[in-house]
């Protein structure tokens, strides 16, 4: 019960800090499951995917409703995505998982996207700053006409990066809505910012869900981890999102970057290793045998 009441608590102060934020939860859930409460890495990413699955859901409803979502963008993402999370796990279950680095290779990757996402966090200002350079000033709404027509002459760039999220979220369950964001906004500047966040919103629903059913597959999910980690951050999500315009967001910003970055780095210095696997009782018997008839 002790257990309980510790995931719990973890999953109110992620569900806060993305109500607040708006931070993917992968960011902050993964490394506290590995790093304090010091679940074995493959179990802590494929729990966090569906957990991160069911917590976006909500917000994606909520931007279907208010027609926030460009669909061309969405599927052709997960073209790309959903085949590269799929061979991704095939991958990780059929070769990685034998390997006695296996847990080091996932734990480097994700020190590495932490990384990246906590560098982003931090200087996420600077980042929207140069790109509004790009992005009309003029709230400019689109037709029906022009979200269907948008993704035709970049499909192929939009594959390409549903190929490297659905790697990336599959190895870490990091990366599905910053890197989304980012890749969108390069793609298309003059796209209204509500719309970026929608599709990425409902885009990152699709991905993680995969990506942890296919975790789920070979065994890497507790569900009764993940049944805690909900009751605690869903209604805390609620209350941070109430609470968003009277916190100090960009300072609780600013800490959640620097965090996830010294977390990235000592996670790709110091990387989970397996333990050694523990000698047969038998030969043990056998040595000790031999060592007294000496």
């Amino acid at each position: 019960m002790l257990d309980a009441i510790h995931f719990i608590l973890a999953g109110m102060l992620v569900g806060f800090c993305v109500g607040v934020t708006g931070v993917g939860g992968g960011s902050l859930m993964t490394p506290i499951l590995i790093g304090l409460f010091k679940i074995e890495p493959h179990v802590a990413i494929g729990t966090d995917l569906l957990y991160a699955a069911i917590s976006k859901f909500c917000g994606s409803l909520v931007h279907a409703k208010k027609l926030n979502i460009v669909w061309s963008i969405v599927i052709w993402l997960a073209i790309g995505s959903i085949p590269a999370s799929l061979a991704t796990t095939w991958v990780l279950e059929h070769y990685l998982s034998q390997s006695t680095h296996y847990k080091a290779v996932l734990t480097m990757f994700l020190g590495f996207m932490l990384t990246i996402t906590g560098l982003s966090i931090i200087f996420r200002p600077q980042i929207e700053k140069f790109f509004s350079r790009y992005r009309q000033q003029d709230n400019v709404e689109l037709s029906e006409a022009q979200r269907q027509e948008i993704g035709k002459n970049k499909r192929l760039y939009i594959v390409i990066m549903g190929i490297i999220l659905g790697v990336f979220v599959t190895l870490s369950s990091v990366g599905a809505g910053a890197f989304g964001i980012m890749a969108l906004i390069l793609m298309f500047p003059n796209m209204p910012m509500i719309r970026i966040i929608g599709s990425d919103v409902v885009h990152a629903v699709l991905l993680t869900l995969v990506a942890g059913l296919g975790h789920m597959t070979a065994g890497n999910v507790d569900f009764t981890l993940l049944m805690w980690l909900l009751v605690g951050s869903i209604p805390a999500i609620i209350v941070g999102t109430l609470l968003s315009s009277r916190m100090p967001e960009k300072l609780i910003r600013r800490i959640l970057g620097i965090t996830l970055f010294a977390l990235g780095v000592n996670f790709m210095l110091n990387p989970v290793k397996a333990k050694p696997a523990k000698p047969p009782v038998v030969a043990i018997a056998a040595t000790e045998q031999i060592a007294s008839q000496k």
